[in-house]
């Protein structure tokens, strides 16, 4: 049924389609007849930054930006959902054409620019849903906020979402905003991971609970950026890591009619630069820091390297708008039997 429908949304425009699925999930959820198309997933419980997870298998940041759809998702079997990447300030993202499908690589090219509707509305939307899985919320900073002022926007997001989230991601790694990569090198980083530290625990005081935070990192960094993001994360106290975003990289799709389109590159051509991004993680900081493995996750084994490489915790996007809510329990059958 997935596939028929797959194949008629992949008639429009990949942005027009997007949204129809989301909105016709929320129908369907209404309706009650959302579970009759969502397969049964026995519970497989992780615990990971001291956090319940009823299955190891999440959805990724990017798909609801807004948490306007977190029932409908929610129904579907997750183990947890991510929403974001939201701005202290509503924006518009890119101008349109920016997304584009890449069906013969399953993979797609995205340069939305966290276009979204900034944190009152997300939190407004939080605040309705009945979900009541574990929620991430992924903060980011607006366009114009310069690097060098970006610790504002950092802080004022991690304090708006704080009572609401069960953990925090704050996204240092989109390649659709200029200039955000740059925060996650050398003193950039130091400075931003100790102010990101400062607020959570100054929330912490606040709130009277501890909501961990991790930070999203990007697949296009050699060895020794590997090794310096793991100390520096280490070091600050941090409480996990997602790896990873997209790519800028097109050398797995090299000839694509849509390779050259500017933007983050996702699905299947992600797969080996994220395990890469994984290991070398993994190799720094052992079981000291948890992982969680995104990126070209299509099927249960590649959901299942993720965690034999020192993931604990794996997301999907690409792999769900391809495969549709099967890859979900494929993903969390295929962990199930690892050793």
């Amino acid at each position: 049924m997935y596939g028929v429908l797959r194949n008629l949304l992949f008639q429009l425009p990949p942005e027009q389609a997007h949204n129809i699925a989301l909105n016709g999930l929320d129908v369907a959820h209404r309706l009650g007849i959302l579970s009759a198309f969502s397969p049964k997933i026995d519970s497989f419980p992780v615990n990971v930054m001291g956090l319940d997870f009823p299955n190891p298998v999440g959805l990724a940041a990017g798909l609801d930006k807004n948490a306007d759809h977190l029932d409908a998702l929610g129904s579907l079997g997750f183990g947890f959902i991510e929403v974001g990447t939201v701005t202290p300030l509503a924006q518009p993202g890119n101008p349109k054409p920016r997304m584009f499908r890449l069906p013969e690589h399953q993979a797609i090219i995205n340069r939305m620019g966290f276009n979204n509707e900034g944190l009152e509305h997300l939190l407004a939307r939080v605040d309705k849903r009945k979900y009541r899985g574990v929620l991430g919320i992924n903060v980011g900073k607006n366009k114009d906020t310069p690097n060098d002022q970006s610790e504002s926007d950092y802080r004022k997001g991690i304090s708006a979402v704080y009572s609401r989230a069960d953990y925090i991601t704050v996204n240092v790694s989109s390649p659709n905003t200029p200039g955000l990569r740059d925060l996650q090198f050398g003193d950039s980083l130091k400075g931003l991971l100790g102010a990101i530290k400062d607020e959570q625990l100054a929330c912490e005081k606040q709130h009277g609970r501890y909501v961990p935070v991790a930070v999203k990192i990007a697949p296009d960094m050699d060895d020794e950026g590997i090794r310096f993001v793991a100390n520096a994360l280490r070091d600050t106290g941090i409480d996990g890591v997602i790896a990873t975003n997209t790519t800028v990289s097109r050398v797995a799709v090299a000839g694509h009619r849509h390779a050259e389109e500017a933007g983050g590159l996702s699905g299947a051509p992600v797969r080996e630069a994220s395990l890469r991004v994984i290991r070398g993680l993994y190799a720094e900081l052992g079981d000291s820091l948890p992982i969680i493995g995104v990126g070209g996750i299509t099927d249960g084994e590649s959901a299942a390297e993720k965690i034999r490489a020192g993931a604990r915790l794996v997301q999907i996007y690409t792999g769900f708008i391809y495969r549709g809510p099967a890859l979900i329990r494929e993903s969390v059958e295929a962990i199930r039997r690892l050793p």
